[in-house]
């Protein structure tokens, strides 16, 4: 982005990356071996990215990773030579969480909805692969079976992962609707024709689908780990309340597609 000082780059920076950090601190929940899930942390970065380019992105990337690798720091300790710490600091945290710098990728895709939310599935998939690629290797025989290593390792780093996507995903597509984060100086997003009474029907929708989501995962993931063992079990999906589950998910589609609806009779009204 052209014009644009240093000390605004540095400054919007510094403020993404203490907003990141607060929240991947306050987890929505966690796993019994490392992974949780967040509300939407990787997409602060994410924007810095697609706003400054793949150099800065990558260097803010990395800042990102420190920091989770400092407040993840007692990982370490279960390494059992150096080689190990090595790879832990590399694939679970510098390489894993400088995945946001993909968003500069994206960055001339011409509508901002779709460009960050194809920044978010991206990143989310790269950091996926590199926590796999650690869980069947180094963690393999310490908090990963070494038996099917590579088979466990997906399936524990998916639980944490897609749903972690998807709030990526939705938090990234809410604040492209509502910012534009192509302007040195942000703003918000133009949406021609669209009456602020629609707008405000998009942003509660939104939310719904965003607290619907995060609800379910709170149900659910408290459910895998072995309350006797301490271990992950897959089997624990089926212990939480699944009805409770359905429910919410069910309300929140049903009032997510009135809210769109009465927000689409909104803007006809005005074209007329």
């Amino acid at each position: 982005m052209k014009n644009v000082k240093l000390s605004q780059k540095l400054t919007e920076s510094g403020l993404m990356l203490a907003l990141t950090t607060i929240l991947s601190i306050f987890a929505i929940a966690k796993l019994p071996y490392g992974g949780e899930i967040t509300f939407a942390s990787m997409v602060p970065m994410m924007i810095i990215a697609f706003r400054y380019g793949a150099g800065w992105g990558s260097m803010t990337g990395l800042a990102y990773g420190i920091i989770q690798m400092l407040l993840g720091l007692n990982n370490l300790s279960y390494a059992t030579t150096a080689a190990a710490v090595v790879a832990i600091i590399l694939l679970d945290y510098l390489f894993a969480f400088s995945s946001v710098s993909i968003a500069a990728a994206f960055r001339k895709v011409e509508n901002q909805k779709t460009a960050l939310a194809l920044a978010a599935v991206s990143a989310s998939v790269i950091r996926y692969i590199f926590h796999v690629i650690s869980g069947c290797t180094v963690w393999a025989g310490l908090s990963i079976p070494t038996a099917d290593a590579l088979v466990y390792s997906m399936i524990y780093n998916a639980t944490y992962m897609l749903p972690e996507t998807i709030i990526n995903v939705v938090g990234a597509v809410y604040l492209a609707s509502a910012i534009d984060f192509r302007m040195p100086t942000l703003r918000p997003a133009k949406q021609e024709n669209v009456p602020a009474s629609a707008r405000v029907l998009s942003a509660i929708s939104g939310f719904v689908i965003l607290g619907a989501v995060a609800s379910i995962i709170a149900i659910v993931f408290p459910n895998l780990q072995n309350p006797e063992t301490g271990e992950f079990y897959i089997q624990g999906v089926f212990d939480a309340n699944l009805i409770l589950v359905g429910a919410i998910a069910a309300a929140a589609v049903v009032i997510a597609a009135v809210l769109l609806f009465i927000r689409s009779s909104v803007i006809k009204k005005a074209e007329e």
